[in-house]
């Protein structure tokens, strides 16, 4: 018996792979060789330039164009140095937009006089674009940080409001004061 178990391995050891191997033909068709397609050889062709590339009947005439520089906007004014004041000119904005929304939501007889009080220092201040983009952004940082505070008026507004009027004054004096008014 061990002798017959012995010539059955042996047998399964010669026949397994091939019967494996057949499987996988029956399955799929004998195994293929790899078709090797000649490769293209690399040959350097020459690009002209990109403005020679044009076909005749495309190419503009040389003349320069005058047209495009008139149209073209000019280029912005260059800033000047911040002067020596901006900062407290800034802060200035913010309690003048801290006051544009208090001291209406308050019932002060001053109440509306704040938008434009702001529009007068954007028209003497704002010399350059970015210069009153600045101012009315610190104006805006005022309003709208009392604008998510305050709904109504409270004791807390108006005191607010009260510290408010004595730093812009403050700050407005000190201003015209140092540098002239």
């Amino acid at each position: 018996m061990r002798q017959g178990l012995l010539i059955a391995t042996a047998l399964l050891a010669t026949i397994g792979p091939a019967s494996a191997q057949n499987f996988f033909e029956r399955l799929f068709g004998p195994p293929r060789q790899p078709e090797l397609s000649p490769q293209p050889q690399y040959q350097p062709q020459y690009r002209p330039p990109p403005q020679q590339r044009r076909a005749p009947a495309q190419q503009r005439p040389a003349s320069p164009p005058k047209e495009k520089e008139q149209k073209a906007e000019p280029a912005p004014p260059v800033e000047p140095p911040p002067a020596p004041y901006e900062k407290d000119l800034l802060r200035l904005a913010e309690i003048m937009g801290s006051l544009a929304l208090l001291r209406p939501l308050c019932s002060a007889p001053d109440g509306s006089e704040w938008q434009t009080r702001m529009q007068a220092l954007l028209d003497a201040e704002g010399t350059t674009p970015g210069r009153k983009e600045r101012l009315a952004g610190a104006y805006n940082k005022g309003y709208q940080a009392y604008a998510l505070t305050y709904r109504i008026c409270t004791a807390s507004a108006q005191d607010a409001s009260t510290r408010y009027l004595r730093e812009g004054e403050t700050l407005a004096r000190n201003i015209s004061s140092r540098y002239g008014g």
